[in-house]
């Protein structure tokens, strides 16, 4: 919100104080609001304005590096908790954290006092697995022994059952919850006197070269291990069970990578160009971005058409000013902008609303079968932005009912914050010149779909497998898609690209004329990078250069265009 104020206002001048918590979480945004309230807190003093004081608070940051890039600000620390916290690591590495972390439970469970339970696990299959096996074991256990009750919590699961890790456990029975790192900072969960640390998190970053986020599960830093033993004592001594050796641990990096050094920057860096930043690699960032990752957003905003270069600056384009106006990616931005002309606007919205939300579906893998079948009365033959168009259609024809969303594995939550979402964004549209027009045409919804994500083509290559037109990345479409039984499919155009098992395209379409767009998209590509060398290199009086990281690109459009793979 106040990212989004200083677009209009860069002093800030509404405001005395400005209160940064949970600092050390070092999110994209919260990164630049340090930059922002820096340069606006030097820029009233040098006016004679109101002063900016800024606060910046967290229990495991890196208070010296923070105080330097404010000028050696000073530091203040509060006393917290009473309670002891006994860290216990083991003997040597464990191969298999997840079989690790329920033997850890069970041993927990039968040889110490009463007190719950959390496990740090990486992401939902993990920890369905996890809850399952585990109630799965307690079946086994022993006469006598108290019962457990084994729950799961991350951000897809539906708010109802979220809640159940807060309530108390019947008497008898001990609470094992199996969550993911949202139990580090933004949650308390009551009465949890052990913690079992996997030692792992899932972190998205940012592939330049290929234009994709990657989500990559790795090592957590040491101040992710000290929040997350800090979670058993919060009410009374705790206990945490690292299933990784001291040795790993001092290992561990100090502080997690910030976003702003691993994520694509260019959402920020049109806010950043709308305040007036016309030079990215000057601004005073706390810690600076890599150059390829500046470089390679900047280059996505040109082919959106959101930004120009004018005597080596960033201006905002027409279609720029109006794109900054929507708090989205810049991708999502343009579809917007574009509706206007399909007048398909009102659709547009509804499917952008449902991509921002976290999971739309939701369905356990013991229930895995039935879920695809009721699934498949919302599938389009279009593709997965169709089918979100469709489900949001007969939620709003059942009225939102509760009812009907559990009967078809509709995650009722997200359904609501995306219904509030599209409400947000329908208030906004005036402020840019947009009627709220709609449109039945798939293909005319299509056709603006794509023009956000038109760089977001891949191509028929072999069997089940397609290659990105950027980049020449080997991709598949995702299991979770309604495309991914379709065969022959020469073209798809996907929302992103995500890595675990292989690179899969998730939210897949297919364009609304296969029989040319891959051409255009890819001759379009080429002219957009060329320019973008040529401005880049010629300033730099390197035409050589520019001919040569030009002509990288052409190999595969020739390839393409000759043999239409």
């Amino acid at each position: 919100m106040l990212l989004r104020e200083s677009v209009e206002e860069p002093l800030l001048l509404e405001y005395s104080v400005v209160i940064l918590d949970e600092a050390h979480e070092r999110t994209l945004n919260n990164d630049i609001l340090l930059g922002i309230c820096k340069k606006a807190q030097r820029v009233r003093q040098e006016r004679n304005l109101m002063p900016l004081r800024i606060i910046v608070m967290s229990a495991t940051l890196d208070a010296q590096h923070i105080a330097k890039y404010f000028n050696n600000a000073p530091m203040y620390a509060i006393h917290g908790r009473d309670y002891s916290i006994s860290i216990l690591y083991p003997s040597k590495p464990q191969e298999d954290h997840i079989n690790s972390a329920l033997i850890t439970v069970f041993q927990i469970h039968q040889n110490e006092d009463d007190g719950d339970i959390l496990v740090f696990a990486t992401g939902q299959e993990e920890i369905d697995y996890l809850v399952s096996e585990t109630k799965l074991a307690a079946m086994e256990l022993p006469i006598g022994v108290p019962r457990i009750n084994a729950l799961g919590l991350y951000a897809a699961l539906p708010g109802d059952q979220q809640m159940e890790v807060f309530k108390p456990a019947p008497k008898g029975t001990r609470k094992v919850i199996y969550a993911t790192n949202i139990a580090e900072t933004s949650i308390t969960i009551p009465n949890i006197k052990y913690v079992v640390d996997t030692g792992k998190v899932k972190a998205k970053f940012f592939n330049s070269v290929c234009g994709f986020d990657v989500l990559r599960t790795q090592a957590i830093s040491k101040a992710q291990a000290e929040q997350r033993a800090g979670r058993a004592g919060r009410e009374f001594d705790g206990y945490c069970y690292r299933l990784y050796t001291k040795e790993q641990y001092k290992k561990f990096k100090e502080q997690a990578e910030p976003e702003i050094q691993r994520c694509c920057l260019s959402s920020v860096i049109l806010q950043m160009v709308a305040m007036g930043i016309s030079n990215i690699a000057e601004f005073d960032f706390i810690d600076k971005p890599p150059k390829n990752n500046i470089e390679a957003s900047i280059l996505l905003l040109k082919q959106l058409n959101a930004v120009m270069d004018k005597d080596g600056n960033l201006e905002l384009t027409e279609d720029g000013k109006k794109m900054v106006i929507f708090p989205l990616d810049p991708r999502f931005s343009k579809m917007i902008i574009t509706s206007s002309k399909y007048k398909c606007t009102v659709e547009i919205l509804t499917i952008i609303s449902l991509l921002c939300v976290e999971s739309l579906f939701y369905s356990k893998s013991s229930e895995r079968e039935t879920f695809n079948e009721v699934k498949k009365k919302f599938e389009a033959v279009e593709g997965d932005h169709i089918m979100l168009l469709n489900v949001f259609r007969q939620y709003k024809k059942f009225k939102g009912n509760t009812g009907w969303c559990e009967e078809n594995y509709i995650n009722t939550r997200n359904m609501r914050k995306a219904s509030q979402i599209r409400e947000q964004l329908k208030k906004l549209c005036p402020s840019a010149g947009i009627a709220l027009n709609s449109n039945l045409c798939t293909m005319k919804i299509r056709k603006c779909l794509a023009s956000g994500l038109f760089m977001n083509a891949a191509l028929m290559h072999e069997k089940n497998t397609y290659k990105t037109v950027e980049g020449n990345q080997e991709v598949k479409i995702h299991p979770s898609s309604c495309l991914f039984k379709k065969t022959n499919l020469s073209c798809v155009i996907y929302t992103e690209l995500v890595l675990t098992s292989s690179v899969f395209m998730r939210k897949g379409m297919l364009p609304s004329s296969s029989s040319d767009y891959s051409s255009k998209c890819m001759y379009h590509i080429y002219l957009k990078r060329c320019w973008y060398l040529l401005i880049k290199n010629i300033s730099k009086k390197n035409l050589a250069v520019c001919l040569q990281q030009s002509l990288k690109c052409l190999p595969i459009i020739i390839n393409k265009l000759l043999f239409k793979l």
